[in-house]
């Protein structure tokens, strides 16, 4: 078991201030990583970053079948999902793609042709339900597999599947036109 996960097993509250330092070196950048992708948004990521580490902090419930980086992970990942409600219920629907946004496979080679291909990625993603985005982003775009991410989120193997199935299928339909070549 890696140092920083002992140091929470005992609970959040028995941990010393120099220990959560290195528990916050260790977890830190895939945390933030893990944030700004389901985020999409630098600032955002990093406040959700900082409000999971103080929950643990608050949190006297570690549970020990879990290591600490998964139960980071889960805080992390239900704040975020709790932000990106909050953000949905102030605006009454998600903006629609650009129809200026294109990608022409020939173009996609050059770095410009790649920041429009994740500019419309990072759009439809956006377009996705809750669950659905948290699981493409975390299996697909960050390298999770199907079981980390079911214990990460406290859902079965086979709902994460689902939900990605259901992700990617919502995507290729969000960006088929960067397929075609068309705007």
């Amino acid at each position: 078991m890696p140092a920083p996960d002992r140091l929470l097993r005992a609970g959040p509250p028995a941990v010393e201030a120099p220990d959560l330092d290195e528990v916050f070196r260790v977890h830190a950048d895939r945390l933030w990583s893990v944030a700004l992708r389901i985020l999409g948004d630098a600032v955002e990521a990093e406040d959700a970053v900082q409000e999971a580490f103080l929950a643990a902090l608050r949190t006297p419930d570690f549970r020990g079948d879990a290591t600490a980086g998964t139960w980071l992970h889960r805080i992390l990942v239900n704040g975020c999902i709790d932000r990106l409600r909050a953000t949905a219920r102030r605006r009454d629907r998600a903006r629609p793609l650009d129809p200026a946004v294109t990608a022409d496979p020939a173009v996609t080679a050059d770095p410009a042709g790649r920041l429009v291909t994740r500019l419309a990625v990072d759009d439809a993603l956006t377009l996705l339900p809750t669950e659905q985005r948290v699981a493409v982003v975390l299996v697909d775009g960050l390298g999770y597999s199907v079981s980390e991410v079911a214990q990460i989120v406290g859902t079965p193997d086979g709902t994460v599947k689902s939900r990605c199935a259901r992700g990617r299928l919502r995507l290729a339909r969000a960006l088929g036109h960067l397929r075609e070549g068309r705007p």
